[in-house]
């Protein structure tokens, strides 16, 4: 090089920052340095990806510009530096090795479904790895389920007990393979590898493991099915037999199963199927996906007993591909637990909780590092609501518009746990880790906090939590040293969980509706109106509020709720009850626990009155699962039916009462009125009532945005009225996309509150 043209030459100093490690982002830089023309090297560090070019100017502003408009699919680029230094004469461009820091700021992708080129490899008998479970390339596979640290390198992997064989080798050195520097990276000569073991001897299954797993899915066996994030439990979904079977071995009454279908036309002839749903299902996320099951859908009863949808995956490893493909039909894929344990993840665990349930198990000797439960979502008004967030979508982060002066953990609460982490402008969601009822559930959620704050470099200094003094995640937060402690209140961080999905701070007229929660008078709330804005609330209004007799019983038995409003309605002229006939022995006991208030605390809950509607027209008595009541009380609406229950609104103080709503519900159910139209007239009853109370609060304050939030608005039907006459009255509407409404986006908007007030300071 001469002189001359080593003055023509830059040199850039360039950092990338957001989802680009595990994603092909160095082969990309790599090809793209390469086709430009520029000298340099790239490498990964533990802020994201560093570089250095060397070339032309003009080729370096195209290399610039390339590297937001031509990154991976699977990338996500937040921030992209460059900083001209001086030109040192490179001759090539080379891939470096990967940099610790003290200090850690990267990002890692969530698990990936298998893409269309491993797909086409896979089924191709002459590929080299056809019909192997554990292809994957830079574009799909296994990604936080598997990372044990950071820089995401093979040797921070589960995969790293597995040598790369030469041709591996060859391939993740290769610039030009699909497979270069693909970290999971592997085949049949060297990477893991499948077993299927009867539970009955614990000896192996001779033969190809997939096919005699399908043999025995055939035969009515069930099979436990060791996943991405965990063992699913997997039956034929036609067999009536094999599913009960299924149910009373893992002791799960009534909840829905989750199917897995081989392809879209399976999907097709199961339920009905929109243009959004199919774009959800075969994202490379691949959630379980609600959807409106066809009367003639065959699938056996027990699968969904009662509802009007099935959850539905399409096949996202090639483990479930092979499976589906083989099977042929669709097949009940559910989590690996007994019912209100976490999923198992582990073989030993496996072998050991789930072996009074599967017939076998098909395993692979590749650990889990992390449990991750599948994820559901559900369409709602043309876009995806998260129902549970979780493997996909995790641990991408949630990017908010303000920053965190000091990192925060926020604890969930009990039910439908999630924790997270925040720091500078992200926050770190966690997967979905359960009801914190137990050892094993509560383990998981201590071990998760400590792995995302290893990946993730985040050392909290403020640490929020629900106020309930009984949540063993608030006794958690409580129990740590160094931090300060910020309590929100449930409904708060409802509201201030919607807030931060929408990337607002309010103030706002909020509606927080949900199953229970712990107010600041000590009551139990769950039918707020509330004026919100992240750094505080004022509770302006709420249903009137009636007694749980019993307290836990009425949550577990809605016929206690029924005996509860029936009181409030009609004082001691209650009238002929058929729920009061089907629990004679105790009804005039429960009401009068309820007129005593002695073990019967008062709530505001919206799920309780829900709950007290199904038990009084009959729908539901007593409850396997939560919220099963008021699921199976949307899932009687008459879609068709367009009256509503009149119900007042008493402006001052502002209450809703729900009274209004029995007393109408039971005067048509004594009119012979259909059970379905029943049910229509009650939500569409409460939406109104609704309406009139937010209107109150809007005359009060000028306040002309609501934001709506809590566990009951995941009743589509509720959601889909309530925002149509909101919207027809002026209003503004926010609704959640990003986290769930439910008790799963709690987190965040602790977060949110915990990092407002302290920017206050």
């Amino acid at each position: 090089m001469t002189p001359e043209d080593f003055r023509e030459l830059t040199r850039t100093r360039i950092r990338v920052e957001g989802i680009v490690q595990g994603v092909g982002f160095r082969p990309f830089v790599h090809s793209l340095a390469t086709e430009l023309g520029l000298t340099g090297f790239v490498g990964n560090d533990a802020y994201g990806v560093f570089a250095e070019v060397e070339g032309k100017r003009n080729a370096v502003r195209a290399f610039l510009d390339g590297l937001r408009t031509r990154a991976p699919a699977l990338a996500v680029v937040e921030t992209v530096t460059a900083e001209e230094i001086t030109p040192v004469g490179s001759r090539d461009f080379t891939i470096v090795a990967s940099q610790a820091a003290a200090v850690r700021d990267t990002l890692i992708s969530a698990d990936t479904a298998t893409c269309a080129d491993c797909l086409a490899e896979l089924f191709d008998p002459a590929d080299r790895r056809y019909r192997y479970p554990f292809i994957n390339c830079t574009n799909c596979g296994p990604r936080f389920t598997i990372v044990t640290g950071i820089p995401y390198d093979r040797s921070a992997t589960t995969m790293a007990a597995f040598p790369m064989c030469a041709q591996c080798a060859e391939e993740y050195r290769n610039p030009a393979d699909r497979r270069f520097h693909a970290q999971p990276v592997c085949c049949p000569d060297c990477g893991p590898s499948l077993t299927l073991v009867r539970t009955s001897n614990g000896r192996w299954v001779e033969g190809d493991p997939v096919r005699r797993t399908v043999r025995l899915l055939a035969e009515g066996r069930i099979v436990a099915v060791k996943g991405l994030g965990g063992y699913h439990l997997a039956v034929d979904a036609a067999s009536e037999a094999a599913v009960a079977a299924l149910r009373a071995r893992k002791h799960r009454e009534d909840k829905p199963f989750a199917l897995m279908c081989p392809d879209l036309d399976t999907v097709r002839a199961l339920c009905e199927l929109g243009p959004i749903e199919e774009a959800t299902l075969t994202s490379r996320r691949r959630p379980i996906v609600l959807l409106a099951r066809r009367p003639d859908a065959q699938v056996a009863p027990s699968v969904a007993p009662g509802n009007r949808f099935l959850g539905v995956m399409l096949p996202y490893t090639p483990l479930h591909h092979l499976l589906a493909h083989e099977f042929g039909r669709p097949f009940v894929l559910t989590s690996g637990n007994v019912s209100d344990e976490p999923i198992a993840y582990t073989d030993d665990d496996a072998r050991a909780r789930l072996a009074g349930i599967a017939d076998a198990f098909l395993m692979s000797n590749r650990d889990i590092h992390m449990r991750t439960d599948d994820s559901v979502v559900r369409v709602v008004r043309g876009r995806e609501v998260p129902i549970r967030r979780s493997r996909g979508y995790v641990p991408e982060p949630i990017s908010l518009p303000w920053e965190f002066p000091r990192p925060v953990l926020a604890c969930g609460a009990e039910l439908k746990n999630v924790f997270c982490l925040a720091k500078g402008r992200r926050v770190f969601v966690s997967h979905h880790i359960g009801d914190l009822e137990n050892y094993e559930t509560l383990r998981s959620f201590t071990s998760g906090i400590e792995h995302f704050r290893r990946l993730f470099d985040v050392h909290p200094r403020v640490v929020a939590h629900d106020l309930h003094p009984e949540y063993l995640s608030t006794k958690y937060a409580l129990e740590l040293d160094g931090v300060d402690l910020v309590g929100v209140q449930h409904h708060h961080a409802h509201i201030a969980s919607c807030l931060a999905d929408n990337r607002e701070a309010g103030p706002v007229i909020g509606v927080a509706f949900d199953g229970l929660g712990y107010g600041t008078d000590g009551t139990l709330w769950g039918g707020e109106i509330l004026v919100t804005e992240l750094t505080g609330f004022r509770r302006v209004g709420h249903l009137a509020p009636v007694r749980m007799p019993g307290g836990a019983a009425a949550i577990r038995e809605p016929w206690r709720m029924a005996a509860a409003y029936a009181l409030a309605a009609y004082g001691e002229e209650i009238p002929d009850l058929a729920v009061a006939r089907r629990h004679l022995d105790q009804w005039d006991s429960v009401l009068t626990i309820a007129a005593s208030g002695v073990s019967a605390p008062v709530t505001t809950s919206a799920g309780r009155l829900f709950d007290a509607v199904a038990a009084l027209v009959g729908i539901r008595d007593a409850v396997n699962y939560e919220g099963q009541a008021a699921v199976e009380l949307e899932q009687r609406v008459d879609p068709g039916e367009r009256g509503a229950y009149p119900c007042w609104v008493e402006p001052d103080p502002l209450l809703i009462h729900g009274i209004d709503l029995v007393r109408a519900a039971l005067d048509d159910l004594d009119s012979g009125v259909d059970v379905g139209r029943i049910a229509a007239r009650f939500h569409n009853g409460l939406a109104q009532a609704v309406v009139a109370a937010v209107e109150v609060v809007r005359q009060a304050t000028a306040l002309d945005t609501v934001a709506l939030s809590g566990g009951v608005f995941q009743n589509v039907v509720l959601l889909d009225r309530l925002v149509d006459l909101l919207e027809a009255r002026g209003f503004r509407v926010l609704t959640h996309s990003r986290v769930p409404p439910n008790d799963g986006g709690i987190s965040l908007g602790q977060a949110a509150v915990a990092g407002a007030l302290d920017r206050t300071q």
